[in-house]
């Protein structure tokens, strides 16, 4: 606010000294040179030099810590922004591309920057400038003032119209550049899987389409900014145009005097540079309001997962897990199946629902963008496929169950639902006897340790990697961590030790490494709970017997859930819980089930050939 006040009053100041400048000069024309007072008119210019060295040094001002402010603005709401995306649920992410993302947080909060220290500013000065201008041409003919007060208004309705189309074609640049930028993200991600195809021209012709809509779109932006620019400067030959004529016809009548007709186009000199700052002023509009609903569209997302407004922490855990009845559909949560629900769309639909696209031919192209707000699209679950069916399991604390089964059963989603990444549709799930709809998820995620098989890795340290799963962890933690998932030593023959950096997703370390990585971060977590989302099926039989090792380890004094399509990696498993096609079909040790199980012995069967 101080800097903001600040701005407001060099803005005032620097007002004022431009309107000074052609009534001052009038005076000198009038009176001190005519009556030979030379010595008061050098003392009049002096006094204007140094106003103009105040004016100086208050534009300064203005253009330094006024863009402070800005920026002061713009870091807020980026902080803003990345902590509610953080807040959404997994269906958010589900739907939108990170690339897209990545354009909310970076261009779209620039503009809104440059419209927050420019926008109040600009029309600030204008206001100040064009209204004292006018007041002091009344008091100097009230004639050739009206001519010039109809004028303004009118320039300004022709400018603020032409601004309209200019918003429409900044926001669907916008839009467009979100769009090439998750294509440039994916095209960067996936480059060594192209590489690794052949498929470098495949790859450049989807980039060069998604360029050329970009290119378009900025065509259509600087032919609306052309017809803007143009239209102004148009209606800017205009005033002194007038001035000169209209001032030449009351001086041939003698209502005016050449010395007042100077004053005047002195005066429209002034207009020009508050008038060329109200275009300018619209054209940051059009893109600041642009990036500004984009901003709200994000912060407008309302995440389907919130914790209970009487939600208490997850403590003093035992690891119990009751299952009790639970189903589950993804695009359907919270709604049964064959349902239609007509709401107001943040994200975009999940694949295989039916959009009605919005009507409007000028709302901004969206493509897996996030939709507007007030655009109602109409999602239909009618042939949604329940992932579970009726399930309900209890599981011990300190127990090891293993969930086996085809692909697509759902075993990774029960396991999601424990974590509450996801609701229950119907059922609920139970940690220690308290509903995990009822804790806040926080605890749930500090109480739960997960392994996958795809693990992500920080682009830092080793060192840093590990440290992730608990930030307060003193060296020597992380140290005994790394020992105890078996990749101390791996570290230390490094050339940089634990201060090595992994690359992107870790590509510098073998997958045995990174997923040791990922089980130190577990020691490190210590929690009380363990998924193991088929943490091994993507590592090689001797690098899996070592890493099995570690996991028989890691799995003592907790309740541990594995996934597991290896079958030789749950042979020790207190129980084993077949799921197919989302419902269990049988429970028991490895031995029992192959005795008794025709579905486990084809699975244990299927993996000896």
């Amino acid at each position: 606010m101080k800097l903001f006040l600040l701005d407001m009053f060099c803005a005032l100041t620097i007002s004022v000294i431009d309107l000074a400048f052609p009534f001052i000069s009038r005076m000198c024309m009038y009176k001190l040179l005519p009556e030979g007072a030379f010595k008061t008119f050098f003392i009049v210019m002096l006094i204007m030099l140094f106003a103009y060295v105040i004016r100086s040094i208050f534009s300064f001002i203005i253009g330094f810590y006024g863009h402070r402010f800005g920026i002061l603005v713009e870091t807020d709401m980026r902080k803003a922004v990345f902590s509610h995306i953080q807040s959404l649920g997994f269906d958010f992410f589900d739907n939108v591309r990170l690339g897209q993302l990545l354009s909310r947080l970076t261009t779209d909060l620039f503009d809104i920057t440059e419209l927050a220290h420019h926008g109040p500013e600009d029309i600030f000065i204008s206001f100040v400038t064009i209204m004292g201008a006018i007041i002091i041409m009344f008091m100097i003919q009230w004639k050739l003032a009206i001519i010039i007060a109809i004028m303004i208004p009118l320039f300004l309705f022709v400018v603020w119209k032409l601004r309209i189309n200019f918003m429409k074609a900044s926001k669907k640049l916008k839009a467009t550049t979100a769009l090439i930028n998750a294509d440039f993200e994916s095209n960067l991600s996936g480059i060594r899987t192209a590489k690794a195809f052949a498929n470098e021209d495949t790859e450049l012709h989807k980039f060069d389409k998604a360029n050329v809509n970009y290119r378009n779109a900025k065509y259509d932006l600087h032919r609306a900014m052309a017809i803007f620019n143009a239209t102004m400067e148009f209606c800017l030959s205009m005033l002194p145009l007038v001035v000169i004529a209209f001032g030449g016809f009351l001086i041939m009548r003698n209502e005016l005097s050449l010395v007042d007709l100077v004053t005047f186009s002195l005066y429209i000199t002034t207009f020009v540079t508050p008038v060329r700052r109200l275009a300018t002023t619209a054209e940051l509009f059009s893109t600041g309001i642009a990036g500004l609903d984009r901003f709200a569209e994000i912060m407008n997302t309302n995440s389907n997962l919130v914790d209970a407004k009487d939600a208490k922490d997850l403590t003093n855990v035992k690891g119990n897990i009751d299952i009790i009845n639970v189903s589950f559909a993804y695009g359907n949560a919270n709604v049964g199946a064959d349902t239609i629900r007509t709401t107001t769309a943040t994200t975009s639909p999940s694949v295989g629902e039916d959009i009605i696209r919005p009507t409007d031919v000028n709302a901004p192209f969206v493509g897996a963008d996030i939709i507007r707000p007030t655009e109602k699209i109409i999602f239909t679950n009618s042939k949604t496929k329940q992932i579970l069916k009726n399930i309900s399991l209890k599981i011990n604390a300190g127990e090891t169950v293993a969930l086996v089964g085809a692909s697509g059963g759902g075993k990774t989603t029960l396991a999601q639902l424990i974590l509450r990444f996801y609701d229950v549709n119907s059922g609920k799930i139970l940690i220690d006897g308290q509903d995990v709809r009822k804790v806040t998820q926080e605890s749930i995620h500090k109480n739960i340790g997960v392994v996958q098989q795809d693990v992500f890795l920080f682009p830092t340290t080793i060192y840093d990697n590990i440290k992730y799963g608990k930030v307060d962890a003193s060296r020597e933690e992380v140290l005994e961590a790394s020992k105890r998932a078996e990749v101390y030593d791996d570290i230390m023959h490094m050339e940089n030790g634990f201060d090595t950096n992994v690359g992107d997703r870790g590509v510098r370390l073998s997958g045995g490494q990174k997923q040791r990585i990922s089980i130190a971060r577990i020691f490190l977590k210590n929690p009380k709970i363990l998924i193991l989302d088929e943490a091994t099926s993507a590592l090689d039989g001797i690098t899996e017997v070592k890493i099995q090792k570690t996991f028989d380890e890691l799995s003592k004094g907790r309740t541990t859930i594995i996934i597991a399509h290896r079958l030789s990696t749950i042979k020790n498993a207190d129980r084993i819980v077949i799921i197919e096609n989302g419902e269990i079909k049988d429970i028991g040790k490895y031995n029992e089930l192959i005795e008794k199980s025709s579905l486990f012995a084809k699975l244990v069967a299927s993996q000896e050939i």
